[in-house]
């Protein structure tokens, strides 16, 4: 009996120990935010996005044919502004506008990264867009994984013409109970973004898609926010994954989609 106490309070210390760890390094261990910068793409110009804490993040941006749209652009979690490029070559081809963002504590930029400095670097690119006379009834907002959060909340404070989330998820939360059962993680986690109480209050068109095989962000967590709002239609694509973004056929759709809205001229 001893012994088996003994075990228990060596595992009580462990799991208390994990507990520490998870909550007090939460912002490290959630956003793995990779350092390189990504060099220019053909076709882009570089711009600076001012903050209204005073950072600058480095852009990416690609005027829009006359008539067309603009598209601005929330990478995931481990994203760079190369892997938006990607993401987005349909849309540039189609001769959609582009903005590519990249977040405070990414490629070099200061800051620390987190739900409100995401939101606040949203903010000036929407600010920024609007000064270039982009206005919002030619502006679409698109997210993928850990962007979603960043894109649904844009699109709630700044009305655009369309919202495009890829592999959506119902709040960050919800991505770590399925990944850390064991772990109380909806008490822990400061961040949050929750996309299930924020698409309900959106009346824009909106598209989601989700692969069936995500392993990253669960296929069902996508199918449950589409559900949340009329104003949504769902794309489900089988056996794709977490990397659904780069996909060409999801590319296509998007396009499709966009091209049914009848923005611009």
């Amino acid at each position: 009996m001893a012994i088996l106490m003994r075990l228990l309070g060596f595992g009580a210390i462990a799991y208390l120990a994990v507990l520490t760890v998870l909550f007090v390094f939460q912002s490290r261990l959630i956003y793995p935010a990779p350092q390189t910068q990504s060099a220019l793409p053909k076709g882009f110009e570089e711009v600076v996005i001012a903050t209204g804490d005073g950072l600058h993040l480095r852009s990416f941006y690609r005027a829009a044919v006359t008539g067309q749209p603009t598209l601005v652009y929330f990478h995931g979690n481990s994203g760079t502004l190369a892997g938006a490029k990607v993401a987005t070559e349909p849309f540039a081809e189609a001769g959609v506008g582009l903005l590519l963002l990249e977040y405070r504590g990414y490629a070099g930029h200061g800051g620390e990264p987190g739900e409100e400095g995401f939101y606040r670097d949203g903010d000036a690119a929407l600010a920024w867009l609007q000064r270039q006379g982009v206005a919002a009834d030619l502006t679409i907002i698109r997210g993928n994984s850990l962007g979603t959060g960043v894109a649904a909340e844009m699109a709630l404070r700044h009305q655009p013409a369309a919202l495009i989330l890829t592999a959506p998820f119902a709040s960050l939360p919800d991505v770590a109970a399925d990944k850390l059962p064991l772990f109380p993680v909806r008490l822990l986690m400061r961040d949050t973004f929750d996309n299930a109480a924020k698409l309900p209050k959106l009346s824009m068109p909106i598209l989601i898609q989700h692969g069936t095989a995500d392993q990253v962000v669960p296929f069902e967590q996508g199918l449950a926010v589409s559900r949340t709002n009329p104003a949504i239609e769902f794309q489900r694509y089988e056996r794709s994954g977490h990397g659904l973004a780069f996909e060409r056929v999801s590319g296509e759709a998007r396009v499709q989609w966009v091209r049914g809205l009848g923005l611009g001229s």
